[in-house]
């Protein structure tokens, strides 16, 4: 398996300026100013963007309940890059289609994050963003990995509303998206850590971003923040 080649003239119009940060060097190197990679394991995850009728849409997986690092938290699919993954475009994609079944056929790379370092498990994550134009039903494939997949709207997540600013014992301090869960309509999801920071750098160079309170504040809920033995991890992010 080989990664899609980059999309250029079918590239949907909505998804042009990010297309065009993302082959911006200073542009990407923003989105992980505050987190850069520091010679860690090598990760890549994949940042699948639809255009519905209704918008763009971007899918999401709850990591399972009994993964020794971010149990039940939200994230892009991905992990580790194996030996035999030519590049990162091929990683992500191999992991889209482990995790989640999907046909990596349909998707078109439209260009990669440099790496970001996620201190609790020692990763440099590259985040690469592809269009998916011809997508498919996807659920988890690999419940050991992941619990579900949802696909959310872009609409849903720059709204001011849905917008907070995390804060933990050990300093951090970073965005966070309240989304409804369809499982669950009294107890919304909470996407933050990592992917909320690439996910905030991936909205403002799509210029799908929106002006949001950064002063308000949440906590994260006990539920994103303990490891398999059920102890909180003051820097799970």
């Amino acid at each position: 398996m080989s990664p899609s080649v980059s999309a250029t003239g079918a590239l949907p119009t909505a998804l042009t300026p990010l297309a065009r940060g993302l082959a911006d060097p200073t542009a990407t190197a923003r989105v992980v100013a505050q987190r850069p990679a520091q010679g860690g394991r090598a990760a890549a995850v994949l940042v699948l963007i639809e255009i519905a009728g209704t918008g763009p849409e971007i899918v999401f997986v709850e990591r399972a309940a009994t993964l020794r690092n971010h149990p039940g938290q939200m994230a892009f699919p991905g992990g580790g890059v194996d030996d035999t993954d030519p590049s990162y475009e091929a990683a992500a994609l191999r992991e889209g289609e482990e995790e989640i079944g999907l046909d990596v056929a349909g998707v078109s790379i439209m260009g990669r994050l440099p790496g970001a370092h996620v201190a609790v498990s020692g990763f440099d994550v590259v985040a690469v963003v592809g269009w998916w134009h011809t997508p498919v039903p996807v659920s988890s494939a690999d419940p050991g990995e992941v619990a579900r997949v949802i696909r959310v709207p872009v609409a849903r997540l720059v709204d001011p509303r849905q917008r907070v600013t995390v804060r933990i014992g050990s300093g951090y301090r970073g965005p966070a998206f309240l989304v409804d869960d369809p499982d669950a309509p009294d107890e919304p999801i909470m996407i933050w850590g990592l992917t909320a920071h690439i996910l905030d750098g991936v909205l403002e160079m799509a210029g799908w971003g929106r002006a949001w309170d950064s002063d308000r504040y949440a906590d994260i809920p006990a539920r994103y923040r303990t490891d398999h033995a059920g102890r909180g991890r003051a820097d799970d992010h």
